[in-house]
């Protein structure tokens, strides 16, 4: 894809990725468009007003439309009905209206490594069956499968944890650990946004078309040093660890496309001041 030449859509473009993967394409010259609500958005970026409930929105939306990269979802939120309305039924109407306004596009869609079994025997990897706990993953899934089923230019990029550029999600993490009362040596996969980037212009260039692909960093990382590495102290236990693959993902189809982490681990974004 010419940088220079062709709309992208963005959806989500004020959450806590778009936020920080659209100034990054503006910076590389996409022309970039953001679907939006009354919300504003990064410098250079042109905003689209609409709702992904208002179909007719949508088709104005995806007029002309070289690449779509949607991001928008509702994550943790105890209302279920928001969250597969948002993830599920608001990605239908954007696949229905792509289809009928503008079937030749670029449909790149942000998933999550939630989706993987919590009991699986290894590393989550892109051909496992699938059984999310939860209805932020499991309507990731049906999505998915929706989009897989459409007849469109798609792809699939499943993130992990995502940190960095200040979005003070690491800083979040404790108390979720803590709630759900995680051993200490669960490892982690993650990601920084810097490489969501890596991946967006991968995705952008065709490498994932027509694949669901793992997007990871290098080195999962332990709950324990993780919290360490935001002042907060876990408790310690040698006990056994159940469930050794949850929330790991494994990479090695990215690797293989040629993806490579410019952020190998949080350990590194650590020290170059990244998180």
């Amino acid at each position: 894809m010419d940088r220079q030449v062709g709309k992208i859509l963005v959806t989500g473009a004020t959450g806590l990725v778009g936020s920080r993967l659209l100034p990054r394409l503006v910076e590389d010259g996409y022309d970039c468009f953001a679907l939006v609500r009354g919300k504003e958005v990064p410098a250079g970026v042109t905003v689209i007003e609409g709702d992904l409930f208002d179909p007719a929105t949508l088709q104005e939306a995806v007029k002309d439309a070289k690449a779509i990269i949607h991001l928008a979802a509702v994550f943790r939120s105890p209302d279920t009905d928001l969250i597969w309305k948002s993830n599920m039924e608001g990605t239908r109407n954007l696949i229905n209206a792509v289809k009928t306004i503008a079937p030749d596009v670029r449909f790149i869609f942000a998933s999550t490594s939630h989706v993987y079994d919590k009991n699986n025997p290894h590393p989550g990897r892109e051909d496992d069956a699938l059984n999310p706990q939860h209805a932020y993953p499991a309507s990731k899934v049906a999505a998915e499968k929706e989009l897989r089923e459409s007849g469109l230019n798609w792809s699939v990029l499943r993130f992990p944890f995502v940190y960095g550029d200040g979005d003070g999600h690491l800083e979040e993490l404790p108390k979720h650990v803590v709630a759900a009362k995680f051993h200490p040596a669960m490892r982690m996969s993650t990601i920084h946004h810097r490489d969501i980037y890596t991946a967006i212009i991968m995705a952008l260039q065709g490498i994932i078309d027509g694949r669901v692909v793992n997007i990871t960093d290098e080195a999962p990382t332990t709950l324990y040093e993780l919290l360490q590495l935001v002042g907060e102290n876990m408790t310690a236990s040698a006990e056994p660890l159940a469930n050794p693959w949850y929330l790991h993902a494994d990479a090695s189809l990215a690797r293989s496309l040629g993806f490579q982490p410019s952020v190998r681990t949080v350990y590194q974004a650590a020290q170059e001041n990244l998180i």
